[in-house]
């Protein structure tokens, strides 16, 4: 980026109060992971959440066959289908699949760690004050951990 236009978007960010904060991860894993990281993505924070409680914790395969069955609408989620949400977090999903294809990792034993947090809170002008005058975003970060790389001995009491 050119040092000029560098000094002119930070001049309009102080114009606008507005701040840019460097977003950082939930927790880091010991074992080798992959990672994506979106941010004021035009989702629902509570649905993101709630799409993340469910694919959190699940192999690769079993999630990427569950969004995309609740996406196509073979498969409601306590009645609901989150189209929007489960479209972007597909997407997060195979960006952070490809980083970890990248990276080298098995795609069989990676599984799946996802979180969702509130964005930042655009404000528009509207005729009424309140009425459609905000607009709120969501941050989305996936993981996948790569598990399962050595056996423990198995022994027996005996």
């Amino acid at each position: 980026m050119d040092i000029s236009l560098q000094r002119n978007v930070s001049l309009l960010l102080l114009q606008r109060n507005v701040r840019c904060v460097h977003m950082q991860y939930t927790f880091v894993p010991e074992e080798k992971h992959a990672k994506s990281f979106g941010r004021n993505l035009e989702i629902s924070t509570k649905n993101a959440q709630r799409i993340c409680t469910i694919v959190r914790g699940k192999k690769l395969s079993v999630a990427r066959r569950l969004l995309n069955d609740v996406a196509e609408g073979r498969r409601s989620l306590r009645g609901k289908y989150y189209t929007s949400t489960t479209k972007m977090m597909e997407k997060m999903l195979e960006s952070c699949a490809a980083n970890a294809k990248s990276l080298g990792l098995d795609e069989e034993k990676l599984f799946v760690h996802a979180s969702a947090h509130h964005g930042t809170h655009f404000h528009r002008r509207r005729r009424k004050a309140r009425f459609g005058s905000q607009l709120k975003r969501t941050h989305v970060e996936v993981m996948l951990i790569e598990r399962g790389g050595k056996k423990k001995a198995e022994g027996r009491k005996g």
